[in-house]
């Protein structure tokens, strides 16, 4: 136990001195936004309560598009480069974790020389030959740093932090991901209602064709009515035709995001069918939410990261004092080996001090102090911008009701005026033109109905995208590490 006493003290030293930092306190930046949104509608302003997390279940409540974004979350290649990510960061820490503990290693050696019999020493006597022997096993540790002022600490809490935000990286990409396709699968949505209407105004402007032809041979309408006629019935079908291949491109765009190829049964059918199929989401609530928005969440851990490696560059101007420890046993004979006899050890230790280093440390210094003061201003800017989107999607939520009733009304409203100047042109009463025109303001208010909707529905992704959405893994980071 004697002989064990020098590498049992090492080991003391090591867990007792390290205990000093010289790393500033963390304090968390007052975020730069007001305590509240700025709302169209009073009415919305009734209660100021934080948001819970949410789910992507509630407020997409459709079951394909559920399913859908299920399957992304398992097989989206972004997705997976980001995981792959945080894995290579987890290794990065416990690499410089491991730097606070000593290495221990074990040796063992063995050789045998042999000198031949009646050569010359030195004094020009003979020295006798024969077989040297030499065997050992030795276990140490070599040049352990005594983390006295916490720069190994430092640097170890910088790679925690670093870790922890890479984590966060992961979940905005889930966020995004998940976002992003509900974005395309309403569009999607939309994008096959304008198809419908297109096709449908196609079919109507061929019988508005072949009724007009009609008259023409029959001496009652003019070859204008007709090349009218054939004008709508031309823009129609090259509607059909650029829709036709948008719909492909946004069912590419949804397998991109998806990872994974998607049946017509995983599509929706239309906008009218989908759009009131999205959970509503609290409005009134503290901009303080805004805390644990996973890029929000990211820029306070590379804050962190910044304000720990201030205490690593600050302890670099201190001395630095390592310890190497050897035990072992050593014997010219195998059998003896491991007798009491053979056990034999060395400790030691050494200290660097800093003299001159040409200002290299304290460019250090400076150097880390400036890149804390980029990441709080990067952290307050991430805050900002979240709140903007916020408030961009409020706005427009605000005002979002009342633009689909008028568009519907506006859309009935055309279609009564379509019917009725079509029955006056078949009765003779009205000219064409007149008819035309309705035809025209009926197509335009059926597509900006459509739109109108899918507008309703991109709003609550924005919504659900700018407050942070699902809580995929972890919340905000504490106070202290």
């Amino acid at each position: 136990m004697k002989r064990a006493a020098p590498l049992l003290l090492i080991a003391s030293l090591a867990g007792t001195l390290g205990a000093c930092s010289l790393q500033p306190k963390y304090v968390r930046p007052l975020p730069a936004v007001p305590a509240g949104w700025r709302i169209a509608d009073p009415a919305l302003l009734a209660s100021e309560t934080d948001l819970a997390s949410l789910s992507y279940r509630a407020i997409f409540r459709e079951p394909r598009l559920q399913a859908l974004i299920g399957r992304s979350l398992d097989h989206s290649q972004n997705l997976k480069a980001a995981l792959a990510n945080v894995t290579a960061a987890r290794a990065l820490y416990r690499v410089q974790r491991a730097a606070l503990l000593p290495a221990i290693n074990g040796s063992a050696a063995a050789s045998v020389s042999e000198s031949g019999n009646g050569n010359a020493g030195v004094n020009g006597g003979a020295t006798s030959g024969g077989q040297r022997e030499n065997y050992s096993v030795n276990l140490g540790a070599s040049a352990f740093e005594l983390d006295l002022f916490g720069r190994l600490r430092s640097l170890s809490d910088a790679q925690l932090n670093a870790y922890l935000a890479t984590e966060q990286a992961a979940r905005a990409t889930r966020l995004t991901l998940a976002a992003d396709i509900a974005d395309a699968y309403f569009t999607l949505a939309a994008d096959r209602s304008l198809l419908a209407i297109a096709k449908q105004t196609a079919a109507s402007a061929q019988r508005s064709v072949a009724l007009t032809s009609a008259r023409l041979k029959g001496g009652i309408a003019p070859r204008t009515d007709l090349r009218q006629a054939e004008t709508i019935e031309a823009t129609a079908r090259s509607d059909v035709a650029n829709l036709t291949t948008i719909v492909e491109q946004d069912r590419n765009a949804l397998e991109l995001l998806i990872g994974g190829p998607v049946t017509d049964a995983d599509l929706p059918g239309a906008i009218e069918s989908v759009d009131d199929q999205v959970g509503p989401v609290p409005v009134g609530i503290s901009s303080s939410i805004l805390l644990r928005r996973p890029d929000v969440v990211e820029a306070e851990y590379q804050l962190r990261a910044a304000n720990a490696r201030i205490g690593a560059a600050r302890a670099a101007f201190f001395p630095r004092i390592s310890l190497t420890s050897v035990g072992g046993l050593a014997s010219s004979a195998l059998s003896g080996l491991f007798t009491g006899g053979a056990f034999a050890y060395n400790a030691g230790a050494s200290a660097s001090v800093p003299i001159f280093a040409g200002g290299a440390n304290s460019g250090n210094l400076a150097a880390a102090r400036a890149q804390a003061e980029a990441a709080t201003a990067t952290y307050q800017r991430a805050i900002q911008l979240a709140f903007r989107d916020v408030s961009d999607a409020l706005a427009r939520r605000a005002t979002i009701a009342d633009q689909i009733a008028a568009q519907t009304a506006l859309e009935a409203a055309a279609r009564d005026t379509a019917f009725l100047t079509g029955e006056r042109y078949r009765g003779g009463v009205a000219s064409f033109l007149e008819s035309l025109d309705a035809q025209r303001a009926l197509y335009a208010s059926e597509r900006s109905l459509i739109n109108a909707r899918l507008l309703r529905a991109s709003n609550m992704v924005a919504l659900y995208r700018a407050l942070g959405g699902d809580d995929f893994s972890g919340a905000r980071p504490a106070s202290q590490p």
